[in-house]
């Protein structure tokens, strides 16, 4: 941080002020100050954000201070959160007439990824994430024409450590916050993973199913270096491989299924054959729906980034803290949260 020039000095000070909006004039616990520490301390560890309040901030605001701070105020912010989610239980929604429903197409994706948790080890961190989407004319990676493809913008958050139990309602209440459920037209998008369509037949059960293309795609190399092991096989590879990428674009995924049972290969067959269904990528295309879990993969990845930096270990508590957090910040709900928890 020493390295900074006089003109970034500048414009980071443009961003954050050194006045009465950013708190550093009144005392060190104000709230207005506490604000700006818990959504910095999102961003970047607490060492890193006490170099940027004394760098930037021209003061000295300890590590632990800032701990501190952000745990207090997450954990007004993480009781809000968990009394929202009580007051939109499944049970006590009452959904409008279908005939109201609105008509922009909405998005739901979900996935997983690892923290270390003190005392525990590893554990499973789920995300999930509600999207608009839109879509604009670029060129098909699949055809190489240029089509109306579909992606996800406006993009929410939820994020726990916790299981199945755990994370439907939690994600049902960001389904709820951001209309989902009286979305016209909705999909979700995820990987083959069995607690992801769990969880979706419960909190959008009459939306699009789609496996991400891309799993679909490395299920597909798999299969072709199972049935084509050998070095001198790579043409015999490649061109089963491209046969089979053009089936499954097109949707027909039951010529895979064929050609894997032909070779004895149930094994391999089997996961085509459980998400058949949810491979129909073309007619998806067509109906305007992203085949990609891009959006949460990239959620998933942000999370990781303040959750497991080299050395990182958290309490359980503080973890589930920290995620409410993160994903209001990353979700453009960080200033609607923190006047709501007030």
């Amino acid at each position: 941080m020493s390295g900074i020039t006089t003109n970034a000095r500048r414009v980071a000070r443009d961003i954050f002020p050194l006045d009465e909006q950013l708190g550093l004039n009144e005392t060190a616990y104000s709230r207005q100050l506490g604000k700006k520490r818990v959504w910095l301390s999102s961003l970047l560890p607490y060492e890193q954000c006490s170099a940027v309040f004394q760098e930037i901030g021209e003061r000295l605001i300890p590590a632990s201070s800032l701990w501190r701070q952000t745990q207090k105020y997450g954990q007004q912010m993480q009781s809000y959160v968990q009394q929202q989610r009580q007051h939109v239980r499944v049970e006590r929604v009452k959904l409008p007439d279908g005939r109201f429903d609105h008509d922009q197409r909405k998005g739901l994706s979900m996935d997983g990824g690892m923290v270390n948790i003190r005392g525990e080890g590893w554990r499973e961190l789920k995300v999930g994430a509600v999207f608009d989407i839109e879509t604009r004319l670029e060129r098909n990676p699949q055809t190489q024409q240029l089509d109306e493809m579909a992606h996800g913008v406006n993009v929410h958050y939820t994020a726990l450590l916790g299981g199945k139990d755990e994370f439907t309602p939690a994600l049902w209440a960001l389904a709820v916050a951001h209309e989902l459920p009286t979305a016209k037209e909705r999909a979700v998008v995820g990987d083959g993973a069995a607690w992801i369509w769990n969880v979706a037949e419960e909190v959008c059960p009459d939306g699009r199913q789609i496996v991400d293309w891309f799993h679909a795609v490395q299920h597909l190399a798999d299969a072709a270096s199972a049935l084509y092991p050998n070095e001198q096989d790579d043409k015999q590879r490649s061109h089963w491989l491209k046969t089979a990428k053009d089936h499954l674009y097109m949707g027909r995924i039951h010529r895979i299924i064929a050609a894997l049972q032909k070779r004895g290969r149930s094994d391999l067959a089997g996961y085509f054959e459980r998400h058949q269904r949810r491979m129909q990528y073309l007619e998806f295309r067509e109906e305007g729906f992203p085949i990609g879990s891009g959006t949460i993969e990239s959620g998933v990845k942000q999370f990781k980034q303040r959750l497991t930096g080299t050395g990182m270990r958290w309490d359980a508590d503080n973890a589930n803290t920290m995620l409410v957090i993160r994903a209001a910040v990353l979700g453009q709900d960080f200033e609607a949260l923190w006047r709501q928890s007030a």
